[in-house]
């Protein structure tokens, strides 16, 4: 996993510095705004889970304790996001961009779920990722026509 995340760290980087500076300036303004809030939020995620995983490298090699690493984590905010942007928006961005959003977010999902796994108490339950307003819509729609 610690290779993964650090590659698609690297993977972002060289897209966004490079390929993805021409594609954000050939769209159209409402769509540049959308990859604008998409490549920060997809940096800060990278950089969040990044961090992360090298505290849990530290603890593998031996150079922190988990309890140290526990007590570190607490400045890394894991947390579940989403899109930055609307489904029909975020469909019109780039491939390349869209692809390492859902492959960030992918990776974000098994770090938060292994994160639960070692620090929470063994006792306590696992918390469920938010249900995403559209899994909200449908379910209204099921219990709706059921």
């Amino acid at each position: 996993m610690f290779r993964e995340g650090m590659a698609m760290v690297e993977e972002a980087a060289a897209y966004l510095d490079g390929q993805g500076r021409e594609e954000a300036r050939a769209l159209p303004r409402n769509d540049s705004l959308a990859y604008a809030a998409e490549s920060m939020r997809l940096t800060t995620r990278l950089m969040q889970l990044a961090s992360w995983l090298l505290l849990q490298r530290a603890v593998n090699e031996g150079e922190l304790t988990l309890e140290q690493a526990a007590t570190e984590k607490r400045k890394v905010k894991l947390s579940y996001q989403e899109t930055a942007s609307a489904p029909d928006i975020f469909a019109r961005l780039p491939k390349t961009l869209r692809d390492l959003v859902i492959d960030s977010l992918r990776l974000q999902a098994r770090i938060i779920h292994l994160d639960q796994l070692l620090y929470l108490d063994p006792g306590a339950p696992l918390a469920a990722p938010a249900v995403s307003p559209v899994e909200q819509q449908l379910n209204r729609l099921r219990a709706a026509f059921s």
